[in-house]
Formats: C-alpha cells, sequence, structure tokens
C-alpha cells in the first residue's frame, strides 16, 4: 500500500524583532528634523535702505553660516513694515524712525527694541548747487530750498527718511510752504535717487544707499554733518501674543546674533570703496 505524501506545512515567519524598523523611523526622523532646521526661513520686514545699500547682502549670508536660517526681506519703508508687523505678516523688524518704532512695542505689537547701528542723513543735489544750499545745517538748506522753489524729491512714502524730512520742514516752519519744486514719489531710496539724478532735483537720502548708488549723474552730498541728520536702526521681534503664528525661537536668533559681537562686526566691516556704510551701536541706548 502507497502512503500519501506528508503535505507540507506552510510556514509563516515571523518579523525579526522590530527594533531596527524603529530605529530606522527614528533615524528618519532625526534627518527629517535636521533637514527642516536646515531649510527655516524666517521673514523680515525692513528699510529700503537697509536693502539697497547693499547690507543684507553682506549680513545675512554670514547669519545663515552661523544658524542654519534663511530670512526672507521684505524691503518697504519703516511705516510700511511696522505695518506689515502689526497684520503678522513678519517674524522681525529691522527699521529706523525710533518714535514709531517705541509706539509700536508700547501698542503691544514687538516685544522689544533692540538698538542695532547707526549712519546718517544727507542732502544730495545738482553740484553746481543753484539753490546755494551747500554746508552742515539741514534746516536752512530746506528754508534755501523753498525759497529758491527748487526741485526737491520727497520719498513720501512713510518711511523712517521721510519722517525724518518731515520733521526737519516742521522744524524749518515751512511744514505746508516747501517751495513749488517740491513733488514726493511715493517711493523706496532708491527710486527717488534715480528721479533726483534724471531731473538734477536735490533729494534726502540714507548715506549707505547713497555710497551704493550708481547712476548719480550731475549729484553730490550737499548737505552733511549736522546732528540732526544722525539716523538709528533697531530690530524688533513681533510679539507673539498678537500673532501665535510667529516664529520665535528663529527670529530671536537673528536678534541675537546680529546684536552679538560677531553680528557687530560684521556690519562694521561692510564697506564701498573702502567707507563704512554702517556703524554698530548695539550696547547703546539710542
Amino acid at each position: 500500500m502507497m502512503l500519501s505524501p506528508t503535505p507540507r506545512t506552510s510556514i509563516t515567519r515571523r518579523p525579526r524583532s522590530g527594533w531596527p524598523r524603529r530605529l530606522l523611523l527614528l533615524a528618519a526622523g532625526c534627518v527629517l528634523s535636521l533637514g527642516a532646521h536646515a531649510q527655516a526661513t524666517i521673514t523680515m520686514a525692513s528699510t529700503t535702505s537697509t536693502e539697497q545699500s547693499g547690507l543684507f547682502a553682506h549680513l545675512l549670508p554670514a547669519f545663515k553660516a552661523a544658524s542654519g536660517i534663511d530670512i526672507k526681506v521684505v524691503a518697504l519703508g519703516t511705516g510700511q513694515a511696522l505695518d506689515m508687523g502689526r497684520r503678522g505678516d513678519a517674524d522681525v523688524l529691522f527699521v529706523h524712525d525710533k518714535v514709531a518704532e517705541a509706539k509700536f512695542v508700547a501698542d503691544g505689537f514687538g516685544v522689544k527694541r533692540h538698538p542695532v547701528m547707526y549712519n546718517d542723513f544727507v542732502v544730495i543735489g545738482p553740484k553746481g548747487d543753484p539753490a546755494g544750499v551747500r554746508g552742515k545745517d539741514i534746516v536752512q538748506a530746506l528754508k534755501k530750498l523753498a525759497a529758491a522753489n527748487a526741485g526737491f524729491i520727497s520719498r513720501g512714502d512713510k518711511s523712517g527718511t521721510h519722517a525724518a524730512e518731515l520733521r526737519f520742514w516742521k522744524a524749518a516752519e515751512l511744514a505746508d510752504g516747501k517751495g513749488s519744486g517740491y513733488k514726493e514719489c511715493g517711493c523706496g531710496m532708491g527710486p527717488a535717487l534715480n528721479m533726483a539724478a534724471g531731473s538734477n532735483a536735490y533729494v534726502m537720502a540714507d548715506r549707505g544707499t547713497w555710497l551704493n548708488f550708481k547712476n548719480r549723474g550731475d549729484l553730490a552730498v550737499l548737505v552733511e554733518g549736522d546732528k540732526r541728520l544722525f539716523n538709528q536702526y533697531g530690530v524688533i521681534l513681533i510679539n507673539p501674543a498678537k500673532h501665535p503664528h510667529v516664529k520665535v525661537a528663529d527670529a530671536q536668533k537673528f536678534i541675537d546674533w546680529v546684536i552679538s559681537a560677531p553680528g557687530q562686526s560684521a556690519i562694521a566691516q561692510y564697506r564701498i570703496g573702502g567707507e563704512q556704510l554702517f556703524f554698530p551701536n548695539a550696547g547703546d541706548d539710542q
């Protein structure tokens, strides 16, 4: 009698211990975490002067090398940058209108204002200076411009530069009598300089943007050295109590870096033609 072959038993092999898989998942998680940090990006609302002077092209790569964090810069007038902060559309501000900045913080939109650096404003105009403004006194210069009905290009954009200019017109008691040549462009510093160069007009600018400006035409610095032309910059973290989505940790890393010795040194090292554009003063009460 023939015996039937013994049927083979189907064996289901159990997977080995789950530890290797868990380790792989853990390792993958670490890689993703590191990748996310390396690609972290914050948004900074800042002035056109810091952008168009070339400072950020020099400064931000140094910060990224130190932190791994990218910064997306939205260059606006200071007034518009502060509005952007109020809406929560930025994580940090880098601006230059101390009065407006103090109000921004007092109103609860910013955590704290830190002084970072300074330079100065200058009045630029035709080398021949037909209005005779050349000198040191900004108020006297504006009086002469108004009396001569000289062409003057104002940014007119609620920027820090525009706010300073309006303070000087007020000090000259000419807020409503700037002369027939006064025109507001509602534009950034670079376009305002281009308009002045194209029409051989006068304009007030920050020195940094002027030094980086290539299309100078017949323009030259005519008024400088008045202590009232001092131009202070500050940095502010947007208040997460107002806008919980703000990237507080990464934005604070930028603030801590830019007011630290390495950040301040990077600012001091930025020069054009051997001339320093901005002067770090994070330790000062400005």
